[in-house]
């Protein structure tokens, strides 16, 4: 008899969940089939057989959270030829099957809303109308009576006078201010608010585990937290002189990569225990996703040596793979700066979080149509928000502050 253990999964996780088994004890498997999927960090992968022989026992079931190298199959080996334990960490984990699913539609760039643009300058032009004057309401009261009103908030052109002479009491005051408070109170409890039913798709009040994705966003968010200072730089881009046509998310991370060769130094890993740094020339970004499951981070690699064409294919695939999770785990590692579009949801300015070994992470806000100064006028132009945080254990606020000039440059270029 063998032992099959959870192979390494190559995320820095010690821990997979097991998704559902695709085989039973009793079993004859051959090598590569698939035994099971497992949902690690960022993905769901499919384990394959490392041999071919009988199943004797399947350790776990689905929902179980296992740790590498836990025994996860007794094998009855075919032959009596098995590798060696070794060997097991080089099993290659492969993606599930992706699903068939609609084309995913390019950035269009869009914001919600109508707003006209344009190089005129806006003149302004006060009216003023005179108010017809109106004769003064001659109301009979008493000064005492006249400080209870004013005390009580009521108008006393409004009361109802009961008293000699057309003269308002203290009590037609009162009961003016009861009246007033009454159909507040009337008023207030039969107006319905126009707000959505709760969720049914949620378990509330029950105690949940995290799991996959959000189990793994708390232990780098921990690690954030405990190793990285991190300081953060706000700004606009001013797109309005962009040619038609323009892909957003290309441009953005196009004028990530114009930012890196400006300043390298935000473009690197950085390890505070030992007080290294390594600078990258090749430009891999991660780009932070948001999906139900919790964030998901693939990396889109070698940025800088591809035109908009092959950019918008990759963008393209990462959305494909990641929302089906059969994104690879090796598609997830390794990347050297960060780029959080949270502003395609909501959101001017943020403060994103850095993850080391990385330095840096790039947010961008929703594009805001804002008044601009011009030539002793004002105009109206598109702008991108933008936040930079970065790691000010190892980068100067200097080198941030041109990395984002350099960014700003590119972006504000027609195309």
């Amino acid at each position: 008899m063998k032992t099959f253990n959870l192979p390494d999964l190559g995320e820095g996780l010690q821990e997979a969940e097991i998704v559902n088994w695709h085989v039973k004890e009793g079993d004859v498997v051959k090598v590569d089939q698939p035994l099971l999927s497992v949902e690690t960090a960022k993905a769901v992968v499919d384990v394959p057989s490392p041999w071919a022989g009988k199943i004797l026992k399947l350790h776990g079931k689905a929902g179980d959270i296992m740790p590498t190298h836990a025994a996860l199959v007794d094998f009855d080996i075919v032959g009596g030829n098995a590798p060696t334990a070794n060997s097991q960490a080089k099993v290659p984990l492969v993606a599930p099957a992706q699903t068939k699913s609609q084309p995913i539609a390019e950035d269009s760039g869009t914001v919600v809303g109508n707003m006209p643009t344009g190089n005129e300058l806006v003149a302004e032009t006060a009216i003023i109308r005179k108010k017809q004057k109106q004769g003064p309401v001659h109301v009979k009261a008493l000064p005492s009576v006249r400080i209870l009103a004013k005390q009580l908030g009521v108008d006393l052109a409004t009361c109802q006078a009961t008293g000699k002479n057309d003269t308002i009491t203290a009590d037609d005051v009162r009961r003016s201010s009861a009246g007033h408070a009454a159909g507040s109170v009337s008023h207030a409890s039969t107006t319905r608010w126009d707000l959505p039913p709760p969720r049914t798709d949620i378990r509330y009040g029950v105690v949940e585990p995290l799991r996959g994705p959000r189990r793994a966003m708390h232990a780098s968010m921990t690690r954030a937290r405990n190793e990285v200072m991190e300081c953060t730089l706000f700004d606009d881009a001013d797109i309005h002189n962009w040619a038609p046509g323009q892909d957003i998310t290309v441009r953005i991370i196009r004028a990530i990569v114009a930012g890196c060769r400006a300043e390298p130094e935000l473009n690197a890993w950085y390890d505070g225990d030992k007080l290294e740094r390594t600078l990258h020339e090749r430009v891999d970004v991660a780009m932070a996703v948001d999906t139900p499951d919790g964030l998901i981070v693939p990396v889109l690699r070698d940025a800088g040596r591809k035109n908009a064409q092959q950019l918008r294919a990759d963008l393209n695939r990462i959305k494909e793979t990641t929302r089906n999770r059969t994104v690879a785990p090796a598609d997830m590692k390794d990347a050297t700066i960060t780029l959080s579009n949270f502003g395609m949801m909501a959101g001017r300015y943020a403060t994103p979080v850095v993850v080391p070994p990385q330095v840096a992470i790039l947010g961008t806000g929703g594009l805001r149509h804002d008044v601009v100064p011009v030539l002793g006028g004002v105009e109206v132009h598109k702008r991108v928000p933008l936040s930079i945080t970065f790691d000010h254990r190892c980068i100067t606020g200097g080198t941030a502050c041109r990395w984002l000039a350099a960014v700003i440059t590119d972006l504000q270029k027609a195309h």
